[in-house]
């Protein structure tokens, strides 16, 4: 490596180095990209870090494993050191680690060698987290309820402590797909240990759970390491069932001004991760009785209260459909695009 090669390097080092530890100390709200937001362009690791670099982001979050060509060493620091050079910090992420969810697979072994493996891709990203999650919402209908996938998670983790600690890496649970309401997955991280577990916060998926992103946060805020966020449109349909359709920040009803200073106040250091997932309403028929099944307790809370409050407020939007034909992938992408762009904007702006 010729000297000026080697300045340039060191500059880009330093700049990211600056940037974890503006971070830490909680300096301003850093902004990045989930990597699902954009997920219909197919793209691999190396071409999202271009794609935050171009959005002028401070984080790039890889939240699947599949998007990495391999796990070999050498590829994972080249992904470092190009992220280092773009001035990126990176976040790495996975799915499932609880074998009795509906949403395991084995593709990468048994749930401890799924998390080891998560935990080593994070230590030579540098992303100071290992994101994983439980389930989703189907987990809360199975034999034993989600008490049961909760145990089996923290079991899980607990089998991983050493070598997350001894990486320095955190172990971030995520609220997935309405499978743990905020008390739950906080009662999680408190069973494994907060010394080094976290949460992965997603206030779209908080409202999967019924529960209000402000009040939501003020339960995981404190204890959140990660996040992956969104907006939320809510209203009632003509059979009084509450839609739920997930929207770029500031076009929903998420006060977003008010979560944004909240969070750096709760989770000072962690970046705001935009991850638009938008385009379809679900509908959620709390007036029939056995929909509460899967939410015992938490029809008479104020948290539910806060929630249908959201959906009286909000207002019926259009779902997102590309048209057939070959341009189908384009207009997904661009669609995408939007979306996670005018949340950047959005945030940018106003946060």
């Amino acid at each position: 490596m010729n000297r000026r090669a080697f300045l340039a390097q060191s500059l880009a080092a330093t700049a990211a180095s600056t940037f974890s530890q503006a971070s830490i100390q909680g300096g301003k709200l850093a902004i990045g990209l989930d990597h699902f937001a954009v997920r219909a362009t197919g793209w691999k690791a190396a071409q999202f870090i271009d794609y935050a670099a171009s959005l002028k982001l401070d984080t790039m979050f890889i939240s699947e494993l599949h998007i990495f060509e391999n796990f070999e060493e050498a590829y994972l620091k080249s992904l470092k050191e190009q992220a280092d050079r773009l001035g990126l910090k990176l976040y790495v992420g996975t799915g499932s680690i609880c074998q009795s969810s509906n949403t395991w697979k084995d593709i990468y072994g048994t749930p401890e060698e799924h998390l080891s493996l998560t935990i080593r891709i994070a230590k030579t990203l540098g992303s100071p987290v290992a994101r994983c999650y439980l389930g989703n919402q189907k987990d809360r209908s199975s034999d034993g309820g989600i008490q049961k996938h909760i145990e089996a998670v923290v079991k899980t983790i607990k089998a991983c402590q050493s070598k997350a600690e001894g990486e320095g890496i955190k172990i971030a649970i995520e609220n997935h797909a309405g499978d743990m309401q905020s008390h739950e997955l906080k009662r999680l991280i408190e069973a494994a240990g907060k010394g080094y577990v976290g949460a992965n916060i997603d206030p779209g998926n908080a409202v999967w759970a019924l529960e209000e992103p402000l009040k939501h946060l003020e339960v995981l805020g404190p204890l959140t390491v990660c996040s992956s966020v969104r907006d939320s449109m809510l209203w009632e349909d003509e059979s009084g069932a509450v839609m739920v359709q997930w929207t770029a920040i500031g076009e929903g009803l998420v006060d977003y001004k008010a979560y944004a200073k909240r969070f750096a106040e709760l989770a000072p250091g962690v970046p705001l991760q935009v991850e638009t997932i938008s385009g379809f309403a679900r509908p959620f028929d709390y007036q029939k009785e056995e929909f509460w099944k899967i939410f015992p307790n938490h029809r008479d809370s104020d948290m539910f209260k806060a929630w249908l409050d959201m959906a009286k407020r909000g207002h019926k939007i259009d779902s997102f459909k590309a048209p057939d034909g070959p341009g189908k992938k384009d207009a997904e992408i661009a669609y995408q695009k939007g979306q996670a762009e005018r949340s950047f904007d959005w945030l940018r702006a106003n946060a």
